[in-house]
């Protein structure tokens, strides 16, 4: 009978022992893989690092993204977004056959998808210069090369891979031949892959400096319609990218340091104590200088470009406290630094002058494929409210590529989080062309799709037909247009 009070009080500790090793093991997994990436969740995590098998870049693996990956689990991570953010462009940048893979192993295409034939033997093929919305031109600040008189043009080189591009010619033939309504819940599959880059003039950049940028020949268009070959200094990148369980895309970008200063929320001015390549030295404070004046073809203030938001995480004027949001602060902007340090303490070459400035997805945690894709249809995905569904930075820009759609508001004392501006602003799932009445899909959120949909679209027979040309015209109407409307609905 002894025995009996013995082996219940050794089932006793057992089971305490269980729950203990349970708790810790399941704080090294919270610590691991950093917090959820709800806006509830504020507890603290350990810092989101970088992985060793990255390293050297020369070898750096793609990011799992399908089956057996990160994102193929019920709940997710902030941590992870950036992991593949940062692995991604690593990935994209690696030396292949003595150029980065994207340059090597991408396609260059148009904004209306269409394949761009290389010139003067070149791959790379700049003409773009507008940037998307107001179709803004970003000049470079001619002070940042002594004696230089003028400022340079940026440019601006789409290039997507194969799984994408493959998606997007069969769902066009689909939907344009009737197959597939106008409205509909098709996605673009794990894989698809699609960049921006921004490019400029090595003319730019001091000789001192020059080093410290990626540099490439290319095939420029200038404004006589000629293509010349010159040497352009890599700026910034946009990697847009499908995962499972996110059919909206990661929306991640990167850009060259010390481009343009950052706003100063807490004095409520920009200072730069010195010349950058888009910011004239010297103090200013309000939106002027970015905010692009249409009637006169230039910004209000001119080399005056500034960051409105470092990584951009929104911080309420007059403090350096963080908006209040659907992502939870600090956790995003702590795992932004931290990943960024950890990458660039690492690199070797001259990636390292480069950084990750942030990225916005949707919190798709418990959603089916069919709950993913009509919640991208259904809800209004640009809204960082803080019940909203939008993850990461929720004012994410680029400086070089959304110069002037950092916000759509004159004033900063008139920004808040109702009106915060992101990628998920624009890149919507209700397409441009309206000819066919309102059509939403997840696929509409590419706007090289959307472009390449209406300039495939079955032609009319009628004697004043629209030639491609034509089309293509249009679509930079309609896409204007649509703009404005994004801009009313956020003001």
């Amino acid at each position: 009978m002894k025995r009996k009070p013995i082996i219940i009080s050794l089932l006793v500790l057992f089971l305490i022992a269980a729950a203990v090793i349970f708790f810790l093991n399941k704080e090294k997994i919270i610590n691991k893989f950093g917090t959820s990436s709800g806006y509830a969740s504020a507890a603290p995590s350990a810092p989101c690092e970088c992985e060793d098998s990255w390293f050297p870049h020369e070898q750096t693996p793609a990011p799992k993204e399908g089956d057996g990956s990160p994102f193929d689990v019920p709940s997710t991570t902030n941590c992870i977004f950036h992991q593949w953010s940062w692995q991604k462009f690593l990935w994209l940048t690696k030396p292949v056959n003595g150029q980065p893979l994207f340059l090597d192993s991408l396609d260059v295409v148009s904004p209306e998808m269409a394949p761009v034939a290389p010139q003067l033997g070149l791959k790379l093929v700049l003409s773009s210069i507008n940037q998307a919305g107001p179709e803004g031109i970003l000049v470079s600040n001619p002070k940042f090369v002594p004696g230089k008189k003028a400022g340079d043009t940026v440019y601006y080189s789409i290039h997507m891979n194969k799984i994408l591009f493959d998606k997007a010619v069969h769902a066009a033939s689909d939907i344009n031949s009737g197959k597939t309504p106008y409205s509909n819940l098709e996605t673009f599959p794990v894989g698809s892959l699609e960049l921006k880059v921004s490019w400029i003039s090595t003319d730019a950049i001091p000789q001192s400096k020059i080093a410290d940028y990626f540099v490439t020949k290319a095939a420029v268009k200038n404004s006589k319609g000629q293509y010349v070959a010159k040497s352009m200094a890599l700026l910034g990148m946009h990697v847009v990218g499908v995962v499972k369980n996110h059919p909206e895309f990661i929306w991640a970008t990167f850009e060259h340091k010390g481009m343009a200063p950052v706003y100063d929320w807490k004095n409520n001015s920009v200072t730069s104590v010195d010349e950058t390549l888009f910011y004239e030295k010297g103090t200013t404070s309000g939106l002027k200088g970015i905010t692009y004046n249409d009637s006169i073809q230039q910004p209000l203030t001119p080399t005056k470009a500034f960051v409105l938001y470092e990584y951009g995480v929104p911080k309420v004027l007059g403090s350096n406290d963080f908006m209040k949001t659907s992502q939870s602060e600090p956790v995003n902007i702590d795992n932004i630094e931290t990943i960024n340090k950890c990458v660039q303490s690492k690199l070797k070459d001259v990636f390292k002058n480069y950084f990750y400035n942030g990225s916005i997805w949707l919190d798709t945690d418990g959603m089916s494929a069919e709950q993913q894709a009509k919640m991208i249809v259904k809800s209004k995905i640009s809204s960082v409210l803080p019940d909203s569904l939008a993850r990461g930075s929720s004012n994410l820009a680029n400086i070089t590529m959304e110069t002037y759609t950092q916000t759509f508001k004159s004033d900063v004392h008139d920004i808040n989080a109702g009106n915060l501006v992101n990628c998920f602003t624009c890149h919507q799932s209700q397409n441009f062309d309206k000819s066919r009445g309102i059509g939403k899909s997840p696929l509409y959120l590419s706007h090289v799709f959307e472009s390449y949909l209406y300039t495939t679209k079955p032609k009319t027979t009628a004697k004043n037909a629209n030639t491609k040309t034509d089309r293509i015209k249009e679509t930079k109407t309609l896409k204007l247009k649509q703009f404005k409307e994004f801009v009313r609905d956020n003001k």
